[in-house]
């Protein structure tokens, strides 16, 4: 791909509308970050935004950029991908984004911007353009994070059952109030350091195709980094309040005890992942972990229907979001 066959207009306009989708993610994905925090009435909702927003950012600081490494040079062949690639991915993990708002399906924007990577990589130029190993093990950890999450979770919270087994309920009620923010707050760094990265990759990979930046650069440039934490984090403020009802409550009934171990256990695993440079979801991660949370007391406080149909969509986020952009780069192909 020629750097001269992008105008500079239109490489303004795909970093915008990747940015727009960073900030979809953030609207998106809020629920993952503050609906047990909600749910629990440890924060109203709009201290709960400006909370998880505040740390979204923060992760900027903390955490390498391993997954935007992982989103940009690890997914498809930099060399064989070109601007229309590029929007055809960003329409198709967008459109499934807001389809499933609307429904209040908290799906992966994660697994929406690579399934788009995916779906308009592979009509463009073919599955040679596809880096095998980088999609499968981001296809591994649909089942390992949340799986993680699940694990994490019902382990905490059987240890602090344990721990508070005679502490009197108010006690324990007060103590996990407070220990809730700090949880929330690891959660919401977690959610920063691996989904705005993810941004930060795609971007990343059309500044190479533009030949803006060089594909041996080891990190994006640095506005590239501040706007994409910048652009979740404002996402976040937003929220997405139709789906926090369904992580919050829907699932399981979670008190603040529960709100913290769930928390907790989705945080450890993001920050692993994120490590280990694997663009995980939040949403499977920390559905697995009210889920383990919820079943260490019993496996029918888990409304077990809604969590299966909630795992159909995780299962149809890649291949949907690859049709979408698919559809989106034939359209791309006239306008851009």
């Amino acid at each position: 791909m020629s750097s001269v066959q992008i105008t500079f207009s239109v490489l303004v306009f795909l970093v915008i509308l990747a940015l727009a989708f960073d900030f979809m993610n953030g609207f998106h994905d809020a629920a993952n970050s503050i609906a047990t925090i909600v749910s629990t009435g440890v924060l109203k909702p709009y201290q709960a935004v400006a909370w998880a927003a505040s740390f979204n950012f923060l992760a900027l600081f903390l955490f390498d950029l391993n997954v935007a490494a992982t989103v940009g040079k690890g997914i498809v062949e930099a060399a064989t991908i070109d601007h229309v690639v590029i929007f055809g991915a960003l329409v198709g993990a967008l459109a499934w984004n807001i389809i499933t708002w609307l429904f209040g399906i908290p799906s992966s924007s994660s697994h929406a911007l690579i399934g788009g990577m995916i779906g308009s990589t592979l009509i463009a130029s073919g599955s040679d353009s596809l880096i095998a190993s980088g999609i499968t093990k981001t296809a591994l950890f649909i089942f390992v994070s949340p799986a993680l999450g699940f694990l994490l979770g019902g382990l905490l919270m059987l240890a602090t059952s344990w721990t508070f087994f005679k502490a009197t309920p108010r006690g324990t009620d007060r103590w996990f109030r407070r220990l809730q923010l700090a949880s929330s707050a690891l959660y919401s760094l977690g959610h920063g350091s691996n989904d705005a990265q993810k941004t930060m990759g795609i971007i990343w990979l059309l500044l190479i195709a533009a030949g803006v930046t060089d594909a041996a650069d080891k990190r994006p440039p640095e506005w590239v980094v501040i706007s994409c934490y910048v652009a979740i984090a404002a996402g976040t403020m937003f929220g997405g309040w139709r789906i926090v009802k369904t992580m919050g409550q829907k699932i399981t009934k979670l008190k603040p005890v529960g709100g913290f171990c769930a928390e907790t256990g989705g945080a450890m695993t993001l920050f692993l992942a994120s490590g280990f440079g694997v663009p995980v979801s939040t949403t499977h991660t920390i559905t697995g972990a009210i889920v383990g949370v919820g079943s260490s007391h019993n496996v029918s406080a888990v409304r077990w229907g809604l969590a299966g149909s909630i795992v159909w969509a995780w299962v149809l986020t890649i291949p949907a979001s690859a049709t979408m952009a698919a559809l989106a780069w034939w359209v791309g192909r006239l306008l851009l």
